[in-house]
């Protein structure tokens, strides 16, 4: 029985370090967690970040420095799970300060220039892991910045997804709910709704009849 148990054991300690191992011993690579508003896309970005971290791995993470809904110097996901980070204007100063780094991570990556595609490649050819979630589309339902690219380069595509609020199914898109044709709006459940793809053509059927389309 005592011997069923420690070889348990050891079975369960090997596994962990296997994990560990394998979690510090990932090549260059880009993986991008993409979405709408709402569908957890922060949330597997800190997750999988705080894995590397606790791999021992050099972990940088950065966002663009107008994403200052939550918190200025940290990544905050809608349910308020938070990881430190680095806010930067241009996708060029992550790679100046990504020097002797093992992970990466980039939050609201639709919100950088078209550079952070080749910034990503760059990094990734070095043997850097780096981890991209954004918004796949913006409020229109037009892919949005750098995110179609970099799922089109990337080693791993996850796309997450809310719920629509209006039928249950998977959500396909943010809908804005306030006026604007401003395509960035910083904005949070206030501002957006996940819808599906039918909810989400009803709406702007009924938002043209009203005149606001």
């Amino acid at each position: 029985y005592f011997f069923a148990i420690f070889k348990t054991s050891l079975y369960f300690c090997a596994g962990m370090i296997n994990s560990m191992s394998g979690e510090a011993h990932r090549p260059g690579r880009i993986e991008v967690v993409c979405g709408s508003m709402f569908s957890g896309k922060t949330e597997e970005l800190i997750r999988r970040l705080k894995r590397a971290e606790f791999a021992r791995q050099k972990v940088e993470i950065f966002k663009p420095a107008i994403d200052t809904r939550y918190s200025d110097a940290d990544v905050v996901s809608h349910d308020l799970h938070s990881i430190p980070c680095t806010p930067v204007d241009t996708s060029s100063s992550i790679l100046l300060l990504s020097s002797d780094i093992d992970v990466v991570g980039i939050d609201e990556a639709q919100f950088f220039d078209e550079g952070l595609v080749a910034v990503c490649n760059e990094l990734a050819n070095r043997g850097v892991r780096v981890i991209v979630a954004g918004l796949d589309m913006d409020f229109r339902g037009v892919p949005f910045g750098p995110i179609p690219a970099l799922c089109a380069i990337a080693d791993e595509v996850a796309k997450v997804h809310a719920i629509c609020v209006r039928c249950g199914a998977l959500a396909y898109v943010s809908h804005r709910l306030v006026p604007g044709g401003k395509r960035v709006m910083l904005g949070e459940q206030g501002e957006y709704e996940p819808l599906c793809r039918e909810c989400y053509r009803k709406a702007v059927e009924e938002e043209r009849a009203q005149g606001h389309g």
